[in-house]
């Protein structure tokens, strides 16, 4: 499909391969913004805006309220899982292939609305960023919030992340701590003259093998958080005793913590170690009991679930506007080499927004 103009107006499964089979690994997003851009600029009824490898299309028709329905275009590096395939499973058939859960079938179903609704009972704002899966410093809906804050502008936002085409509220936090130990350098034919990191960091996997997962409520949903090494780097040569070990931890926390809690608790487990702070990004209470919100869940005919991944809902929150998680594919496929959405799922995200975008 690379190469071939998209048509927004046609089968939506076709629409959600043809961007699908265009590779947009994070930092290679450009020739499928090429693609959304030329595709959506065709409509009258659309001010289509650039930033970057980010695209913004907006209708203007007056109304006095404004939504943000958003998606990134780009996805995690491919494992032998392009082109897309069509495939029959037990009980229905999937799109299988890279991107089509994280979340390119959620950004079809925006490029299907984007395009035939020309009108609605509120404006519009339709985003496909880039940078998503990458460091937080990168993130192309970041970017355009420093760079053009008008854009974000809205009273509701809808970020189509995979969820079952239901409604996941708010988003776990999640930071990243580089947990340090160090020795002593020496031959390893006279270990006894040095002091091995890596053997010292025994003590930081026993505390996260015996660490206790906590599960905390929030405005009535329940967040599941989980504290993991996920990176481990030390040694120097075959022959040589490690002088240093670094453990990388990876912390989801509930988002009724602030990152600066967050931190402490990092610093409370792994307690007598250095401890290095090097990425984060708090999390978004669900925000359900917002009318705005409230409204959405019943036009979907949703039941409310926790989203336990960050997703850029807290970029929203941080703004003020309260948004939720709706889009097609469960997330437990996300990055997964086998991933794939069922194609009802895709068909049912359309529908429900198509009807809450129309409804009188």
């Amino acid at each position: 499909m690379s190469g071939q103009p998209l048509n927004l107006e046609g089968d939506l499964v076709e629409l959600t391969r043809a961007i699908c089979d265009i590779e947009s690994v994070s930092g290679n997003e450009k020739e499928l913004a090429d693609a959304i851009e030329s595709a959506l600029a065709k409509y009258s009824h659309l001010e289509v805006i650039r930033d970057g490898d980010a695209i913004i299309a907006r209708t203007n028709f007056g109304h006095a309220t404004r939504v943000v329905i958003a998606g990134h275009i780009d996805t995690v590096p491919v494992a032998g899982n392009l082109p897309v395939k069509l495939l029959p499973m037990e009980r229905e058939q999937v799109l299988w292939g890279r991107g089509t859960v994280d979340m390119k079938a959620g950004v079809a179903v925006q490029l299907k609305l984007a395009a035939t609704l020309d009108k609605t009972n509120t404006d519009v704002t339709w985003i496909f960023y880039d940078h998503e899966e990458v460091d937080a410093s990168l993130n192309g809906l970041g970017r355009i919030a420093r760079n053009r804050p008008d854009l974000l502008d809205a009273s509701f936002a809808v970020l189509c992340e995979p969820s079952y085409s239901q409604v996941e509220g708010g988003c776990n936090g999640t930071m990243r701590a580089d947990i340090i130990t160090r020795g002593l350098k020496a031959h390893s034919a006279r270990a006894w003259m040095g002091k091995n990191a890596v053997h010292a960091a025994a003590d930081i996997l026993n505390r996260l093998e015996t660490y206790e997962t906590a599960e905390v409520e929030v405005d009535g949903l329940v967040y599941r958080e989980s504290l993991n090494a996920v990176v481990i780097k030390g040694g120097i040569a075959t022959n040589v005793i490690p002088d240093e070990c670094t453990v990388t931890v990876n912390y989801r926390f509930a988002p009724s913590k602030s990152a600066a809690e967050a931190e402490a608790h990092i610093r409370e487990v792994f307690e007598g170690h250095e401890v290095v702070i090097t990425d984060s990004a708090e999390g978004a209470r669900p925000g359900l009991d917002l009318p705005e919100a409230a409204a959405f869940v019943a036009a979907t005919g949703s039941v409310p679930r926790p989203k336990y991944g960050w997703t850029d809902v807290a970029r929203f929150s941080a703004l003020g506007i309260p948004a939720v998680n709706f889009g097609p594919g469960d997330p437990n496929k996300a990055h997964s080499d086998d991933e794939n959405v069922p194609v009802s799922q895709i068909f049912a995200c359309e529908a429900a927004l198509r009807t809450w975008l129309t409804a009188s």
